[in-house]
């Protein structure tokens, strides 16, 4: 037998045994309830004072007895009935109300964010018989902005509603709504993007297309966006509410796998949110992290990519998060009093320490790079810029390499070198490093520092900026920020336009008056001169005598 979930201290053992024998009734699939069980549930609970429900499946058997109190009932976890894209719960939930109210505020929420197959409320006459049934279900498509519908109160003799048909019917709606296109037919996880912020609708929006070409990059499918504008944040769920209901349903109706907020969700906000919704969360530091991950190919990328997940994810240990497999270390180190959460941490800040050494030592290494470099005095240039400004391919069109460059963000992680002869037959190391972007997590700005230290031996910074994207003047005050940042902001630098085949000669023209520097397409070697004469110029002046050339004022 069962046990039961929730309040039954103080309750008779003949009142405790009425409740197990709940479990062992069975329902036909036609019918919600059935009368005699309705009639039966309703008594008990006017004797004992508290609310019952039950949680059935769709064989209408009886899988979790509740008692709550004489307001509510508290529905437990239930990992065994996990949502699936486009999918219901698989469980009804049916229980009493001893004040004779209809469905509340509370028991729709329940139905909003657990994807419920139906929710009931059995009330009753005040001499106990049976009264009326009120019921509510989702739906595949929200009208005036709710997701669900309360359907007329049901009489005793209404209970055979073809329950298992109508939860079969609407489920297909559902997977109608959010069929899976073609480009989704791969299996890969579909993304519904949630902003909430206090920033103008204008900077939402902008953000949210960043966020969209990121989800791109992840390689996730985009089937829907929503966007709250607050005064201020909610602190426990960022969003209010009914927001965080409207969110649950939508993801619901749109076959979503993973919602992205485009902020980043601090632990006890992810926490909340995911007890509130079964569906996987994550925000746009965790979005980045997960790219810089698919992105590293030498053994390098991958170390500084693990440590900024692992700092990640350490204040977001949570008891339900216990897959650490993959982790070693911290064998018999404590002992057997310790909780599986307290291991999963120890064993994160064991492999932390770990790869903080690795990392030391790749950071040693490349100091007696640039020591070599520095004996055989050959200048270095580091090419920087927002991600997928074009930073990679004019590498290549320079040094006539063939390093791996695509329109997308952080297509390339890994920083790459190669030899550039200037006319004046003077040889250069010319170097690409990883891309920045607005916001870039700190987890990462610390593990990449070994990376971002090359820029501090740089003689000169070509600070490639992608003259036709509507963001330019914010990705370079984001560029220059995180320049600032480093205290790299004094190395001597160039401001350089690219993509000027994709943009006007008019927004060229204003973006040179505006920010100065050289206008280019790193796709048109044709285009480079100004820019070769330019960076040869200031490369033999050399560092120490350079004031930062053409930089223009510091964007504000």
């Amino acid at each position: 037998m069962r046990s039961l979930s929730g309040n039954t201290e103080g309750l008779k053992a003949s009142q405790v045994r009425r409740l197990e024998n709940l479990y062992r009734r069975r329902i036909r699939p036609r019918f919600l309830i059935t009368p005699e069980l309705a009639r039966d549930v309703g008594r008990l609970s006017r004797e004992i004072r508290r609310q019952i429900g039950m949680l059935i499946d769709r064989q209408g058997k009886p899988v979790t007895v509740l008692v709550g109190d004489s307001q509510r009932v508290m529905i437990p976890d239930t990992p065994e009935y996990r949502t699936l894209p486009a999918r219901l719960k698989g469980l009804r939930l049916v229980h009493t109300h001893l004040r004779g109210e209809g469905l509340t505020q509370d028991d729709l929420t329940d139905l909003d964010l657990l994807r419920l197959d139906l929710i009931a409320a059995i009330t009753l006459h005040s001499d106990g018989r049976l009264n009326r049934i009120h019921v509510a279900h989702l739906l595949p498509r929200s009208i005036d902005g709710v997701g669900h519908t309360v359907l007329p109160p049901l009489r005793p003799e209404q209970l055979d509603i073809a329950c298992k048909d109508l939860i079969e019917a609407l489920e297909e709606e559902f997977s109608r709504a959010g069929a899976i296109d073609a480009s989704a037919a791969d299996g890969r996880e579909r993304a519904l993007m949630v902003s909430v912020t206090t920033d103008s609708r204008r900077r939402a929006e902008d953000s949210l297309n960043e966020l969209r070409e990121l989800i791109k990059t992840a390689r996730l499918v985009h089937v829907g966006t929503m966007l709250q504008l607050r005064k201020r944040p909610d602190p426990r769920f960022l969003m209010g509410i009914g927001k965080l209901q409207e969110m649950a349903v939508t993801a619901l109706q749109r076959g979503a796998t993973v919602i992205v907020f485009d902020q980043e969700l601090n632990p006890s906000q992810i926490r909340s949110i995911t007890d509130r919704i079964e569906i996987k969360v994550i925000d746009r530091t965790q979005l980045i992290l997960d790219i810089f991950a698919q992105q590293a190919k030498t053994r390098e990328g991958k170390l500084q990519v693990e440590l900024a997940q692992l700092r990640y994810l350490l204040p977001r240990l949570v008891t339900k998060n216990t897959a650490m497999s993959r982790l070693t270390g911290g064998i018999g180190g404590r002992g057997p009093g310790e909780t599986k959460l307290e291991i999963n941490r120890r064993r994160v800040r064991d492999r932390i320490s770990r790869l903080e050494k690795d990392i030391d030592a790749v950071r040693k290494q490349r100091g007696q790079q640039r020591a070599q470099r520095t004996r055989r005095g050959l200048p270095v240039i580091s090419i920087i810029g927002y991600t997928n400004a074009g930073k990679s391919t004019l590498l290549n069109t320079l040094t006539h390499s063939r390093v791996f460059a695509e329109n997308r963000l952080f297509a390339t992680l890994d920083p790459s070198s190669r030899r550039l002869r200037f006319p004046e037959d003077r040889e250069v190391i010319v170097t690409d490093t990883v891309g920045f972007i607005r916001d870039l997590p700190k987890e990462l700005m610390a593990a990449f520092r070994a990376t971002l230290e090359e820029l501090e031996s740089a003689d000169l910074l070509l600070h490639v900026i992608d003259v036709s994207n509507p963001r330019m003047e914010e990705q370079v005050r984001s560029v220059e920020d995180i320049l600032a940042d480093l205290e790299l902001d004094r190395v001597p630098s160039i401001r350089v336009l690219n993509k000027i085949d994709r943009a006007s000669p008019d927004l060229v023209a204003r973006a040179l008056r505006t920010l100065g520097g050289v206008a280019i397409s790193a796709l048109d070697r044709s285009t480079l001169a100004p820019l070769i004469a330019k960076a040869s110029s200031a490369v033999e002046k050399g560092a120490k005598e350079m004031r930062p050339l053409e930089a223009g004022p510091r964007m504000e």
